[in-house]
């Protein structure tokens, strides 16, 4: 766990001001006071908050405030509610709920931790309206634009009627007019490619969900300002909101990716959704304009009409409707930024889950009544059962000893795999010296990696995992049986988590895997090695 997953406390200077601190002139009414004095009471206070569990927030000057959840209006009881609920889900990542402009819940489940950036898939979307939303008001551009007014040489020889009719708009509103969606792989989508697709439907008649309908957003921006979406939104959007240590991914043409591919920190979701909650205005300064706040969260398109699903509520400019009032912008797997007007609230969640409308229900059905319109009088039993449980949240780790009987007949020796599509060459266990863990080495596509494990705990380090040639990752491992060892690693800024299981017998091993999340199957066909 991060320092920042304690909950809702105050940092030293928070801790200082309310003590009559640096800003206080009633405490040190007179320049003639001794400075030595003051100093040593200011490093007395600063040591009082660090005894009593304060993390400090120094390091990040433009972190949210903290407050506890009654003087927002929250019960601690309710939102400990959602967090035992959420415990059950397989598998939450990270969770900040903001109430009038103060974080009063944050919570990270180990190995995930607050410092570390998580992949937003589709909530990428959102972030790059917002970048279309900008150039509009820099006028650089009109959602009215016609696209193939940016990519003339790019165009079909004889486009369409209804590509030609196709507007910025109806990229931001996911109405093109395609019936397919078109590739959005990082190695295939194009300005051309997007162009080429058929588009049987007038634009603005058709909702088609459409990532590739986002990567021309993004291609757009940078045609007219010559800058990646990514470095355009630097000084305009993630500088003032202190968003460091992002990253986005890139066509193969060096173009951001737009609909995918951005990677920040829980806090930093938690503050884009606040920035919108606020109107565009940041710290009294307005960032995005606030007609653009309301055209963009707006429902511009019916996208169904079940009253139940929260994906039937409406489409705006790259974020969904919700029920209850909200929007958000989502991403794949249970990446959230909800925006709650009516209560002036947001909620940040990042996982690796399967099914996003259940996520969604625990904050209606838990959240959602608790928030108040006063604030509610002080509970100090529930609020430190409320951080204690927060600071405890943890992935659970696989079941069973820490060692076996057999571990001797296996350990060292080198399991080889005929050739097979996932590339698996060999695999040897090796059991640290300890007997609390092992490693286990893997060699694949002519790749030797290390996957370091603990035991009923989570072991950092860093290897290829999947796609990703040198991704962080934390594993843990028990042995389930004698005979057969479970290992789950998680890439932890990402939503996906592999769990493994190899079922020694004699001079064979037999691996079966399967990824938490994806796209597709999930469980990986059965490999069966045989040792040298």
């Amino acid at each position: 766990m991060g320092e920042d997953a304690r909950g809702p406390r105050k940092g030293p200077r928070q801790c200082l001001e309310s003590s009559g601190g640096m800003g206080s002139t009633s405490r040190y009414p007179h320049p003639s006071s001794s400075i030595a004095t003051a100093m040593n009471r200011l490093v007395a206070l600063v040591i009082v908050c660090l005894l009593s569990g304060i993390p400090s927030r120094a390091a990040d000057p433009k972190a949210l405030p903290r407050s506890t959840p009654e003087a927002q209006g929250v019960a601690s009881r309710a939102i400990l509610d959602f967090i035992d609920a959420a415990d059950r889900v397989d598998a939450l990542h990270s969770f900040m709920l903001v109430r009038h402009g103060q974080v009063i819940a944050e919570g990270w489940w180990a190995p995930y931790e607050a410092p570390s950036p998580h992949e937003l898939y589709s909530l990428s979307k959102s972030f790059t309206s917002t970048a279309v939303g900008l150039a509009v008001a820099e006028g650089k551009l009109s959602v009215d634009d016609p696209v193939l007014k940016f990519f003339p040489e790019d165009a079909p020889a004889e486009p369409g009627s209804n590509l030609k009719a196709m507007r910025v708009r109806d990229l931001l509103s996911m109405s093109t007019g395609h019936q397919d969606e078109p590739s959005s792989r990082a190695d295939t989508v194009s300005p051309r490619t997007f162009l080429a697709q058929p588009v049987p439907h007038k634009p603005g008649t058709h909702f088609k969900y459409n990532t590739a309908a986002t990567f021309m957003q993004s291609a757009i921006v940078q045609k007219v300002t010559g800058q990646t979406v990514f470095d355009y939104l630097q000084p305009r959007l993630f500088e003032p909101l202190g968003i460091t240590g992002a990253t986005w991914a890139t066509n193969f043409q060096g173009i951001s990716l737009g609909g995918y591919g951005l990677k920040v920190r829980t806090e930093d979701i938690a503050r884009f959704g606040q920035l919108y909650l606020q109107k565009g205005r940041w710290k009294g300064k307005p960032l995005i304009p606030a007609t653009w706040v309301s055209e963009a969260t707006a429902k511009q398109t019916s996208n169904g009409s079940s009253p139940t699903s929260d994906w039937d509520q409406g489409y705006g400019y790259q974020f969904w409707r919700c029920r209850h009032g909200g929007y958000r912008g989502d991403g794949a797997f249970g990446q959230y930024c909800i925006v709650l007007p009516d209560q002036d609230a947001v909620v940040a969640i990042t996982s690796g889950v399967r099914d996003m409308q259940g996520v969604m229900n625990l904050v209606w059905e838990k959240l959602l009544p608790a928030m108040q319109a006063k604030r509610l009088p002080a509970d100090a039993a529930n609020r430190k059962k409320l951080e204690a449980r927060l600071a405890a949240l943890a992935v659970a780790t696989p079941e069973g000893s820490a060692t076996s009987p057999l571990l001797a007949q296996v350990a060292g020796r080198k399991f080889v795999f005929p050739a097979n599509d996932q590339k698996l060459e060999s695999l040897t266990v090796v059991p640290d010296a300890s007997g609390e863990g092992l490693t286990v080495a893997i060699r694949t596509g002519g790749v030797e990696s290390r996957i370091a494990a603990g035991h009923r705990t989570w072991k950092k380090g860093r290897a290829a995992f999947g796609p990703y040639p040198s991704e962080p990752l934390a594993a843990s491992a028990a042995w389930a049986a004698d005979d057969t060892l479970v290992l789950k690693v998680c890439a932890y800024e990402t939503p996906f988590a592999t769990t493994v299981r190899l079922r020694f017998d004699g001079n064979t091993v037999v691996r079966d895997a399967e990824v938490n999340v994806g796209f597709g199957g999930t469980k990986q066909p059965r490999l069966v090695g045989q040792g040298e």
